[in-house]
């Protein structure tokens, strides 16, 4: 019978379950900030991702206050659905790391995406987030003319995604030597106001500010501040093409922005589950996602 079913799952995707396995099998995907250009892709394409698996195949997406790891952490361990498997994007604290790894132990099939759980050793899908921004610092260097100082701005310290690339980008500043002098790592925990607010602050604390990485999100309010008159121009680099960000590219307020493939991810993820609970057969590779490097020649 099992050999049966692995040549019938073989040429079949979604594949069809057995008859010893008739009722519905439920996939959990947490994600946090709906509001968010980047998390409303994923989910969208989680959503049309679950529309071409088999019919007792559920995906469930949840939306969790990212503010609030207690009940995120909570969630992990208490869902309120009976789950087969976890895919997850959620901040770094040691509550859902715990929760994480409670999980982890009983052996219930996990998958991270974008970001990553320190301690944890579940499957993880997605960019190299180092290596990202590794590259925004060579472009910056690279396609710069105008020496000075640099300043990066993120969420927070909550997510090792943004931890990942500022480092790489400072690094990458670093070790170049040159003419780029990295100052500062801003906290704007990804809102409009408060990435529009540390900008200001950075133009008039540093006269001679040169660059700009944008590491998270809210690139349309760093993009309002950069269009108002200045005298200088600042080469910005940021994440997560979307149409804001590519007008901003073709207006000249952007330079470079570095897009991770979040339908990639999204993609890659569910193979991974599907595979962890024997839903298919074929081995599924989980090399880092490949981010892609937009200017205004490419868009």
């Amino acid at each position: 019978m099992e050999k049966v079913v692995a040549a019938a799952r073989s040429l079949d995707y979604p594949r069809r379950l057995p008859e010893a396995h008739r009722g519905v099998i439920r996939i959990e995907v947490i994600l946090v900030r709906p509001d968010a250009t980047f998390f409303a892709r994923l989910s969208r394409a989680f959503e049309r991702i679950a529309a071409t698996l088999d019919r007792t195949i559920a995906v469930h997406r949840t939306f969790l206050d990212e503010a609030n790891p207690a009940a995120i952490a909570q969630r992990i361990l208490d869902p309120d659905i009976r789950r087969a498997a976890l895919i997850l994007a959620v901040p770094d604290h040691p509550l859902v790391g715990a929760a994480l790894r409670r999980l982890e132990a009983e052996k219930i099939p996990t998958v991270q995406i974008v970001t990553q759980i320190s301690g944890t050793s579940g499957a993880y899908v997605g960019i190299d987030n180092y290596a990202a921004g590794r590259m925004a610092g060579l472009l910056m260097s690279r396609m710069q003319r105008r020496p000075g100082k640099v300043v990066a701005i993120c969420h927070s310290q909550i997510y090792r995604v943004h931890r990942d690339r500022v480092r790489g980008f400072f690094d990458y500043l670093m070790e170049a030597g040159g003419d780029f002098e990295p100052v500062a790592a801003l906290f704007g925990h990804d809102e409009g106001d408060r990435n529009a607010g540390q900008l200001v602050e950075a133009l008039t604390r540093w006269p001679d500010l040169t660059g700009l990485y944008n590491a998270g999100g809210a690139n349309a309010a760093l993009n309002d501040v950069l269009r108002r008159p200045r005298g200088r121009e600042i080469f910005f680099v940021g994440h997560e093409l979307t149409e804001r960000s590519a007008a901003a590219l073709r207006q000249g307020t952007m330079d470079v922005v570095l897009d991770q493939a979040p339908e990639a991810q999204a993609r890659r993820a569910m193979d991974l589950v599907l595979a962890k609970l024997n839903l298919h057969d074929l081995p599924v590779d989980n090399p880092p996602i490949r981010f892609v490097t937009f200017t205004a020649e490419n868009v």
